[in-house]
């Protein structure tokens, strides 16, 4: 009970703290770790099983994550995996075990450590990912699928350890044997999920309890983990696997919604543990020899990463962030370290400096994203200039998201000649690649709108996201462009009527439309006639337009406006009840 009051206590202070100064919640964990452990206020004494009750932290967030996945679209990321993964790790491998090599460390002992400081936190990479919204973006897909691979080339190198080492392994089993258990043993783990746990999940369900749902929801998870580890594999990966196989029962999202507040805390607590095992003391004792090894193993690797990520076609802008979210040493390191020691592979004194430094490069990765977003990153965009539009079309359209990528289809497929402005370079070299010609800019510097054709153009799409600089782009057209007409998105009210206002005749606000035509299919779905279920939905888009057209002389006015919404909702109410009723006057079958 103390030293959960003491985790807590820890997570509560250190964490808003490290959010509060942009360094991003894994690194307030690490604080807190370092803060209450053993050579911090030595509040937590016992490192060791701390790590290995938070290791479930990982295998939980590995399995929200296969429960994301289907086996198809797992099998669709087969290059991700294996192509990337293998580059990856033989590339970062090969450059740190000569790096090592060079230092002192025998040849076979800097190869064996090589391969496993390559392998990167699946908990710290992942967790960041989804901190900065980044795992679902191209470059996220790659580091996730080089992060599994990671976690498949885990039993080899586990083999590998014992095979070169004098010292017979502890089970007396050959690499060979080990490698056909932990075969069998996935083989296993499939044709369990694919047979008999969609009908224990079912069996389950029935008994129409949450918490034995709960109960056995974890008890799935840490038992599939468990088993794998016994074959020696990473429990991670027996996590993932057991998510996978479920991805597509009927019991995903009450799995992921049981699991997802035991992964929270558990993650946290790995991190703090991880804190923990920093030791401060081998750090205090030789600083200079401990920094220049974290400086050296984090230059070789994002250099290495860089490469790979130039391979693996990761766009320019995004590279440095690629090598940077996969530069620290995993959480693998630390077992493998203590099986090369005891196989005396490793001496004592070089496992206490790697594991320092792979802690330390955990702690580092934060710090370098923090530097990464304020200054190379504003660098990058600040340096580079405007591309030199060489044509002219009709129209312009500024802005080629998700918005603005579908009305410029539309007009390509019909034949229509189109300039298209945009200011993400990462979104600019994607689109090209698929022969879209758009032009990187500001598309409301006037220098730039001239060259675009402004002058002759009929139309101007505005499709940009960010208000301000959509507003911007209206005023500067609307004073040098006079008669260009201008049709524009606008990301809320408040968007809409400054683009009204600013004489911008013809504004689709961007969720409207899809919104208004979900709540008609929501009321096909209760039983409304289809018809009937159009006439509401067009009434209701009729009386929203004439609100709006109401409301916007009297935009400044706040008292105005809410007084005219609050008597157009009560219009629209009265207007719907007698519509109502008099329908089921005349249909009543209908509403059965």
């Amino acid at each position: 009970m103390k030293e959960a009051l003491i985790f807590l206590a820890a997570a509560v202070i250190c964490v808003p703290i490290a959010k509060r100064f942009g360094l991003g919640a894994v690194l307030g964990y690490l604080i807190a770790g370092a803060i209450i452990g053993p050579w911090g206020l030595r509040l937590i004494a016992n490192v060791e099983s701390t790590l290995h009750l938070a290791e479930l932290g990982v295998v939980l967030l590995l399995f929200v994550i296969g429960l994301e996945l289907d086996p198809r679209r797992l099998a669709a990321t087969r290059h991700a995996v294996f192509v990337g993964g293998g580059i990856q790790i033989g590339l970062c491998g090969l450059v740190l075990s000569i790096g090592l090599y060079a230092i002192g460390i025998p040849p076979v002992a800097a190869a064996i450590v090589g391969i496993t400081l390559a392998l990167s936190s699946t908990a710290i990479a992942i967790s960041t990912m989804q901190e900065r919204n980044e795992l679902a973006t191209p470059t996220g897909q790659s580091i996730f699928g080089i992060l599994l691979f990671q976690d498949i080339a885990a039993l080899p190198l586990i083999a590998l350890v014992p095979l070169v080492s004098h010292t017979p392994h502890p089970s007396g089993m050959s690499a060979w044997e080990r490698a056909g258990i932990a075969f069998v043993a996935i083989a296993g783990v499939i044709v369990l999920g694919r047979y008999l746990l969609r009908p224990l999940l079912r069996l389950i369900a029935r008994v129409n309890l949450r918490e034995v749902f709960t109960a056995f929801s974890l008890l799935l998870v840490i038992g599939i983990a468990l088993f794998v580890q016994w074959a020696g594999l990473s429990p991670a990966l027996g996590g993932f696997l057991a998510g996978v196989l479920l991805a597509s029962s009927e019991f995903r999202h009450a799995l992921e919604s049981d699991i997802e507040p035991f992964k929270g805390l558990l993650l946290g607590l790995f991190f703090i543990a991880v804190g923990m095992t920093i030791d401060f003391g081998l750090l205090m004792s030789d600083p200079r020899l401990v920094a220049m090894l974290v400086a050296g193993f984090l230059a070789l690797k994002v250099g290495a990463l860089y490469v790979v990520a130039r391979l693996l076609g990761i766009t320019t802008r995004q590279r440095l962030l690629f090598a940077i979210l996969l530069s620290q040493g995993g959480e693998f390191a630390f077992v493998v370290f203590g099986v090369a020691k005891v196989a005396r592979v490793l001496s004592p004194e070089w496992e206490d400096l790697l594991t320092i430094v792979v802690a330390l490069s955990m702690a580092a990765t934060p710090l370098l994203l923090v530097i990464h977003d304020k200054l190379i990153a504003r660098k990058v965009r600040t340096e580079r200039e405007d591309d030199t539009i060489d044509q002219q079309a009709p129209i312009i359209i500024a802005g080629f998201g998700r918005f603005g990528q579908i009305v410029g289809r539309l007009l390509f497929a019909n034949g229509m000649r189109a300039v298209v402005l945009d200011h993400d370079p990462d979104q600019i070299e994607l689109l090209r690649n698929f022969g879209f010609p758009v032009y990187y800019g500001d598309a409301s510097r006037l220098d730039l709108l001239r060259a675009a054709g402004a002058a002759d153009a009929k139309l101007l799409v505005n499709a940009i996201d960010n208000v301000e600089d959509s507003l911007a782009l209206v005023d500067r057209v609307r004073a040098n462009f006079p008669n260009l007409r201008i049709i524009a998105r606008a990301r809320n009210v408040s968007h809409y009527f400054e683009l009204r206002l600013r004489g911008v005749e013809v504004v689709e606000r961007e969720l409207f439309e899809g919104s208004l035509r979900t709540g008609r299919r929501a009321l096909e779905a209760m039983g409304v006639d289809p018809f009937r279920a159009r006439d509401m939905a067009n009434a209701f888009r009729q009386h929203n337009v004439q609100l709006m057209d109401n409301m916007l002389p009297h935009y400044r006015d706040q008292q105005r406006l809410m007084s005219l919404a609050k008597s157009g909702r009560e219009e629209l109410e009265e207007q719907f009840r007698r519509d109502r009723e008099k329908f089921e006057k005349e249909h009543p079958e209908s509403w059965r």
